[in-house]
């Protein structure tokens, strides 16, 4: 990562947890601020453009939840999920048994 892009991600953090809009010019800004010249202006346009109306800090808290992830159910629901479960796995080992059988054709890599 260059320094570019290391100014700019700090700045942005810094705004964020502020909680300060995440703007090219306020970017811009903080990294005049901390007297870093090198930094081109379409990497504060990239970063509040990829930010825009986003929340960093929730971003940066699920970072390892796994985004599209569906909620699990709750209530009286949940019970009948628990137990289609053991189903679904029955039905997955009996598709992977006949992928299983269609391996043995009768001739080896090295006969």
């Amino acid at each position: 990562m260059s320094n570019s892009e290391l100014a700019t991600s700090y700045a942005a953090l810094i705004l964020a947890d502020d909680d300060v809009e995440v703007t090219p010019d306020k970017l811009q800004t903080l990294i005049k601020a901390a007297n870093i010249d090198d930094v081109e202006s379409i990497w504060t346009t990239l970063f509040a453009k990829a930010l825009e109306g986003k929340n960093v800090k929730d971003m940066l808290l699920n970072v390892g939840s796994g985004g599209g992830a569906a909620a699990a159910p709750t209530g009286g629901a949940g019970g009948g999920a628990t137990e289609t479960a053991p189903e679904e796995v029955k039905e997955e080992k009996k598709e992977e048994e006949k992928e299983e059988s269609d391996e043995d054709m009768g001739f080896g890599l090295f006969d």
